[in-house]
C-alpha cells in the first residue's frame, strides 16, 4: 500500500465514509440516488476513498449489504477507492467474502478496499437471526486469516482450504491460461479498542480507527497498533486512519441542528427503540428529561459540527493528538443535503483539488 499524501491543504489525506443515512421522510430509492451522488462528488473535490457500513434492522442506514452499493459506483465513479467501512465478518462467511471482493476488484481494478470489522452491527436478535452465534468474535482473527488466504489464494499445504479457490481470484487466472490480477483489495482491520489494534499490528495491515460511535481511546490504540506492528508482504510501515462524524456548513447553527438529529438516533438506541433520523424541527421539540438532554448534548458535542474553519480546528487537534495518517469524515445528519454540504465545506476550507 503506497502512502497517501495529504490532501490539499490539510496535514492529512481526507476520506468520506457514509453509513447510507436514511431520514424520516426519505425512501432507500431516494437515499440511494443521493450516495451515487455523494460518492461522485466526493470523486470531484479531491478525496481519496469513499467507504460504506454494514448496518442491519435500521430504519436510519438502508446498507445491509455495502458491497451491492460498492458494485454500482464501480460504475459510476472513474478515480477514488470505494470501501466498505466495514464488513462484519463474523456475520459471513470468509470465502464468500473473498468471492464478492474479489468482482469488486475485477469491476475496479486497485481501487476497492476492504474494511473488516467483528462487531454484528445490529442488535442481538438481529444477529441471532443471521446466524451469528454467541461466540462470533472469539473466531475474528481466523476469519481473518482465512479471508486473506482465499483472497491470494495461498494456503500452505496441508491446510483444509488448500483447493477450495475464491471466483475471481489468482486460481481462475491460472486455470484460464490468463495472467493473475495485477491488483487485489486492500484488507484494513477496523475497530475501536487495543484488541483490534494489535490484530492490525501483528497482521501488518491498515488500521482504521471509529471514533464515531464513542469515546473510545484513539490515542492508546494508535500508539499499540505502531508498537505492534509487523512489516508485511503489502505494507512496510504502519498506516492509520481515523474516522469521526461530521456535519459542516456555512451557517453553524444548520450544523447543530443536523447533529442534533443525529444525537437523537443514538438515544433512541439508548432506549431501545430503532435508530431513526428525525427532522431537526421534532428533535428541537422533544421534552427531553435532564438525563436524555445530557446525551444529546454529549453526542451534538461528539459529531463534530460547525463552519469549515471550526471543523478543521477540532479535526487538526485530532491530527495532533493521534499523528493519524488519514481523516474519513463520517457525514452525519438528518438531510442529504446536509451531508453534501459537508463534503464541499471541508473540501473548501482545505483547497481540495476539484475536476
Amino acid at each position: 500500500m503506497p502512502s497517501v499524501p495529504p490532501s490539499g491543504n490539510a496535514p492529512f489525506a481526507l476520506s468520506v465514509l457514509d453509513n447510507a443515512h436514511t431520514g424520516v421522510g426519505q425512501t432507500a430509492e431516494e437515499a440511494f440516488g443521493e450516495i451515487v451522488a455523494l460518492a461522485q462528488l466526493a470523486e470531484r473535490r479531491g478525496y481519496r476513498r469513499f467507504w460504506m457500513s454494514e448496518h442491519h434492522g435500521m430504519p436510519g442506514a438502508s446498507t445491509s449489504s455495502p458491497q451491492l452499493m460498492l458494485a454500482r459506483l464501480t460504475g459510476e465513479t472513474d478515480r477514488i477507492r470505494l470501501g466498505a467501512g466495514g464488513v462484519m465478518l463474523p456475520n459471513h462467511a470468509p470465502l464468500v467474502v473473498a468471492e464478492q471482493f474479489g468482482m469488486l476488484d475485477a469491476l475496479a481494478p486497485g481501487r476497492i478496499d476492504l474494511g473488516l470489522g467483528r462487531a454484528p452491527g445490529t442488535d442481538l436478535p438481529t444477529a441471532a437471526a443471521l446466524r451469528r452465534h454467541h461466540d462470533a468474535n472469539d473466531g475474528f482473527p481466523q476469519q481473518v486469516l482465512e479471508l486473506i488466504g482465499f483472497l491470494g489464494d495461498d494456503f500452505p499445504e496441508g491446510h483444509p482450504y488448500r483447493n477450495v479457490h475464491a471466483v475471481p481470484g489468482p486460481w481462475q487466472a491460472d486455470q484460464n491460461r490468463v495472467p493473475r490480477p495485477r491488483t487485489a483489495p486492500d484488507v484494513w482491520i477496523l475497530g475501536s479498542s487495543p484488541y483490534s489494534a494489535r490484530l492490525a499490528g501483528q497482521l501488518g495491515r491498515p488500521y482504521a480507527f471509529a471514533l464515531q460511535f464513542g469515546d473510545a481511546d484513539a490515542v492508546t490504540a494508535v500508539r499499540l497498533y505502531r508498537e505492534s506492528f509487523r512489516p508485511s508482504d503489502v505494507l512496510d510501515e504502519p498506516y492509520t486512519l481515523v474516522s469521526v462524524g461530521v456535519v459542516a456548513d456555512d451557517d453553524p447553527d444548520e450544523a447543530g441542528r443536523q447533529a442534533a438529529s443525529s444525537a437523537m438516533a443514538m438515544l433512541r438506541m439508548f432506549q431501545r427503540k430503532p435508530y431513526g433520523l428525525l427532522p431537526p424541527e421534532e428533535v428541537e421539540a422533544y421534552p427531553a428529561t435532564l438525563q436524555e438532554r445530557q446525551i444529546l448534548d454529549s453526542y451534538t458535542r461528539r459529531f463534530v459540527n460547525g463552519t469549515g474553519p471550526e471543523v478543521a480546528t477540532t479535526l487538526e487537534e485530532l491530527h495532533a493528538r493521534t499523528g493519524v495518517d488519514e481523516v474519513m469524515l463520517v457525514v452525519m445528519g438528518h438531510s442529504r443535503r446536509a451531508q453534501a454540504q459537508t463534503v464541499e465545506v471541508v473540501a473548501d476550507h482545505y483547497s481540495l483539488s476539484s475536476s
